[in-house]
């Protein structure tokens, strides 16, 4: 008699998304990089500004697709993998624990307050960045990359579930891509779904920047 050859521990331990055939799952085939990159004649601070709110929209129309799910008994922790909790600033300046729901609930509140204040993403003309833009931005796609990272590691069987698992993919490495692009995101924030990041790399999804595009000297009004 025939016997399958038995799996190794990290094969056994391997995430959903790391496994076949979705992590080759994409809408899109080939590289975002020429999506992410500065046109000509667009204004660097106006692309950031235009891109972080889409990122900003469909991370909200992803999680209010799970958001029932996301329940304080069974993630009463923001956490990405077992060994990633994500803790939430509060007013009085110490960090707190708090449920995912509540996390996300905090975080998108706070994006949102963000791209809707005039002075800070202005759409009138003639009103520049702030100085605090360039943060506020990598603030933004910080929560966006750890509300990603909940999302693949608690809750990506719901999407496959719900046929999103390639818009999911897509999305994931258009991101990845423009916060590259921009030096937006801290490479140990994105720890959690390094070896994803990885195989996207070796599958041409995502190319690594060894020079990241940087603002100019000074914020251009438009």
């Amino acid at each position: 008699m025939n016997s399958q050859p038995s799996k190794t521990k990290k094969e056994e331990k391997l995430p959903l998304f790391l496994c076949e055939p979705f992590v080759r799952t994409a809408l899109v085939k080939g590289s975002y990089k020429t999506i992410v990159q500065l046109p000509k004649y667009v204004d660097y601070y106006e692309w950031l500004a235009l891109n972080t709110f889409e990122f900003f929209n469909h991370i909200n129309k992803f999680y209010g697709i799970i958001a029932e799910y996301v329940t304080p008994d069974k993630y009463p922790k923001m956490m990405a993998d077992s060994n990633t909790e994500y803790t939430w600033m509060m007013p009085n300046g110490k960090a707190a624990s708090l449920p995912a729901n509540q996390y996300i609930e905090y975080a998108l509140t706070w994006m949102s307050n963000k791209i809707n204040d005039q002075t800070i993403f202005p759409t009138k003309s003639g009103i520049a960045f702030p100085p605090s833009f360039l943060n506020d931005i990598r603030g933004i796609c910080r929560q966006i990359f750890r509300m990603m990272a909940h999302i693949y590691w608690n809750h990506y069987d719901k999407l496959i579930h719900l046929s999103l698992e390639a818009h999911w993919s897509s999305y994931f490495s258009h991101f990845i891509s423009f916060v590259r692009e921009f030096d937006l995101i801290e490479p140990k924030e994105l720890e959690p779904l390094s070896d994803l990041i990885s195989v996207l790399e070796s599958k041409g999804k995502i190319i690594m920047v060894d020079h990241p595009q940087k603002p100019p000297p000074t914020s251009i009004c438009y």
